[in-house]
């Protein structure tokens, strides 16, 4: 399973698939499958029976999940799309630097 160098709050670009270039905030992050769940992104219907919840029942939008490489971070600073890199600090500190520029990119930034 392992490290995985994006978390809830990023932003991310879609760079494969049917909604590349297609922008939004990572809403959860499943770590099993190794997929996001992006906000605005791959968007599905589900039709529904009535219930006690929705006792009118009938079609919900949510966002399907997509494979984590099929996403990269946006760099806050720039606003552009860059890989990331894990940088280890002498007293143990992990940080996610940005292979673009650079830069260091704060966690859910």
């Amino acid at each position: 399973m392992g490290w995985t160098k994006i978390v809830k709050g990023d932003r991310v670009r879609v760079i494969r698939g049917n909604h590349r270039d297609a922008e939004g905030t990572v809403l959860r992050v499943i770590r099993k499958t190794r997929q996001v769940v992006v906000q605005g992104v791959n968007m599905r219907k589900r039709h529904t029976r009535p219930s006690q919840e929705n006792p009118e029942g009938g079609i919900i939008t949510f966002e399907g999940p997509i494979h984590i490489s099929n996403v990269m971070l946006i760099e806050p600073a720039t606003g552009d799309a860059s890989r990331v890199r894990m940088r280890v600090e002498p007293d143990g500190l992990k940080e996610r630097i940005a292979v673009r520029s650079g830069n260091p990119v704060p966690k859910g930034a």
